[in-house]
């Protein structure tokens, strides 16, 4: 199996030096993009590397031409993320985040959670959010700042269905399922979870 391409999100000038591409192709962008269409560029001399970046309202993700689809529509998938991750680097306060949560509330809810308070924490390393239903408070970790905002929405989402149904049993993934974007969002976080167990890994030698 080869070795996946080692990532890098660049910036348009230092992306276009990749070559002249061998084959390009424009489609929808997945729900929740923060652009309307992708742009997927092959070229025959990119070998390993795989950047991206925005152009208007598209972004372009330039990639090795012997890549077959599935790699790359996860390498898409995963180029976005680190996109949007790069672009929300400006943190939420407590004031914006309850702000959020108001609005998936309404949302996804029918605004029936009204949480009392939700604020960032830094004391939860085992868990990426938390709430107490009696007293209407809504904690999540501080290591979500910085990573993709549908990634935030969906934690924001969990802890607010847990003020509506404290267990996980299948009522609370029922009302859940409401959040469009939940599996991806688990899978997500599982790959932070199982990359944080992996050794150090020298990055792939780029072009």
């Amino acid at each position: 199996m080869p070795a996946d391409p080692s990532s890098r999100v660049a910036g348009e000038t230092s992306a276009r030096r990749a070559g002249t591409p061998q084959r390009s192709t424009t489609s929808p962008a997945p729900s929740g993009a923060a652009a309307s269409a992708v742009e997927v560029r092959r070229s025959a001399r990119r070998r390993r590397t795989v950047s991206a970046y925005r152009e208007g309202d598209r972004t372009v993700v330039l990639i090795p031409a012997r890549m077959s689809e599935a790699e790359e529509q996860r390498w898409v998938n995963v180029m976005l993320d680190k996109l949007a991750a790069q672009e929300s680097k400006r943190l939420l306060g407590d004031a914006e985040l309850a702000e959020r949560a108001g609005q998936l509330s309404e949302q996804y809810f029918e605004g029936l959670p009204r949480p009392a308070s939700v604020r960032w924490v830094t004391n939860q390393n085992t868990r990426w959010g938390s709430c107490t239903p009696a007293e209407g408070s809504i904690r999540l970790s501080h290591r979500l700042q910085g990573m993709p905002e549908y990634v935030v929405d969906y934690v924001l989402a969990h802890e607010l269905a847990h003020l509506l149904v404290p267990g996980h049993g299948p009522r609370f993934w029922r009302l859940l399922e409401a959040y469009p974007r939940t599996e991806r969002a688990r899978g997500y976080l599982e790959g932070v979870v199982a990359a944080s167990r992996l050794p150090h890994l020298p990055a792939a030698r780029e072009e």
